[in-house]
Parts: structure tokens; sequence; C-alpha cells
């Protein structure tokens, strides 16, 4: 189990804007979010960046895309942070779209997955 960081405290004192969007997006739900781990709760989000979707034009990269992935783990059926975390995505200006919500019986946790791009 790892515990609550961003990526601001990953040592290289640089915060990329496209981040720093993604992090305000989720700290505008809740202070229980993790960049790629989980937390010791019973109710949390955790983000990642996972690779790239950008638009290339003569030969370069015209517009870099960064894309990701946002975990909810709820107990709470029905968890209101679901439609806070759509209406701070839209907020943010990062495209999403919700890939899965699924109940995990071996540990009782409701799992919802969106995955989101934002400009780099």
């Amino acid at each position: 189990m790892s515990k609550k960081r961003n990526v601001s405290d990953s040592g290289t004192g640089r915060t990329p804007l496209w981040a720093q969007r993604i992090i305000a997006a989720h700290l505008a739900v809740t202070d229980a979010v993790s960049h790629g781990g989980r937390i010791q709760s019973d109710r949390y989000l955790v983000w990642q960046e996972d690779g790239a979707n950008d638009f290339e034009a003569g030969g370069i990269h015209a517009e870099k895309v960064v894309t990701g992935s946002t975990d909810l783990f709820t107990k709470q059926e029905f968890d209101p942070w679901r439609d806070e975390l759509e209406a701070a995505f839209d907020a943010a200006e990062v495209v999403w779209s919700l890939n899965s919500c699924q109940f995990e019986e071996e540990t009782g946790f409701w799992h919802y997955e969106w995955d989101w791009e934002v400009f780099a």
C-alpha cells in the first residue's frame, strides 16, 4: 500500500501543466487522491497517465495530448463522487468517458474507471 501522493512529490520539482489540470480536477472532488497508488481508505481516487494521442501534421507532433485513466474505489453504491468527478473534468476541459463500473465481491468496493485525454 502506498501513501497518498501527488505528481509534484515526484522529486522533479516541476509539475507539467497538463498534470496540474488533472490534479485540480480530482482535488475539486476530494483530497483522497493518489497518482498511481492505492490508498488505505473506503473511498478514494487513483489516476495515472498511460500514453499519448497526438495530432501529427507535416511530420511533427502538431498538438500533444496525454491520455490516462482515473479509478474511483468506493464502498458507497451510487457514490456522488462519480457525478462530481465528471463535472470537474468538464470544468477543466478534460475529454473523458466512463469506461466501466463493477462491484468487486472480494473487496466489497464499487470500482468506476474513466479514460481521459488532456492537451499537453
